[in-house]
């Protein structure tokens, strides 16, 4: 049986196609399940990981485990990341910079969620009134954007600073001295927070990602079986 050049070259191309989105997808269902199974380890675990410049953190592996840290805020430089929404309403997250004791690293507190003043020219009301002390919370990426557009990350310059999206080395060049790459989401028990309701991000199950790689799989053996029955008509003909 004899195949035309152009027909077949296009079947390979789409069946190329076909099997990497399939395999694609297998790999995504991996990766969510590892995902899924140190979110649920973070959660059961009793271990407080107790902060310092010399721990190993990789924000990853660590993500909504317990923490603690030893310090004092810095009470003149805080951040509000705008349009986040609680309840409907449209307000910031608060996020306030705290030195470790005898460091020269900071790390930055989510100090939870505030509304927006009817006047957006008026910023909250958002100082602490103690300055030494010690924090407990979970460690968490930052919030994130669908789209990020030129220059949100670039923060104002009064204070409290207003941000769109957080770039940690932005903030850091800000402040003049470093940051963990990290927040830490305050307890709900903790003082001088606000309206916290945090919340463990929700990704695609593992079985949905396979369904759609049994999908372009089958699409695949579809597209293979049209193919074949195309070509012998075609020599028959």
């Amino acid at each position: 049986m004899r195949f035309e050049k152009v027909p077949t070259l296009a079947y390979l191309a789409f069946l190329v196609l076909l099997c990497v989105l399939g395999t694609w997808q297998l790999s995504r269902s991996e990766e969510k399940r590892q995902f899924l199974e140190q979110q649920a380890q973070s959660k059961a675990s009793s271990d407080i990981i107790a902060l310092s410049n010399q721990t190993d953190i990789n924000d990853d592996k660590l993500r909504y485990k317990k923490t603690k840290a030893t310090g004092h805020y810095d009470l003149a430089h805080q951040f509000l990341i705008d349009n986040q929404f609680s309840a409907g309403k449209v307000g910031y997250l608060v996020l306030t910079p705290f030195i470790l004791q005898g460091e020269t690293v900071g790390v930055l507190v989510n100090r939870g969620w505030v509304p927006l003043n009817p006047d957006r020219s008026v910023l909250p009301e958002i100082q602490i009134k103690s300055e030494a002390t010690v924090v407990s919370g979970r460690i968490n990426h930052f919030p994130s954007v669908g789209l990020k557009l030129a220059g949100a990350e670039i923060p104002t310059d009064s204070w409290p600073s207003v941000i769109q999206v957080v770039d940690v080395n932005v903030l850091a060049k800000k402040l003049s001295y470093p940051l963990m790459h990290f927040q830490i989401e305050l307890d709900k028990d903790q003082q001088s927070g606000f309206k916290r309701e945090w919340q463990a991000t929700t990704v695609m199950l593992p079985e949905q990602h396979i369904a759609y790689a049994i999908q372009w799989f089958a699409l695949a053996i579809t597209l293979t079986i049209l193919f074949i029955w195309y070509s012998y008509k075609k020599n028959d003909k």
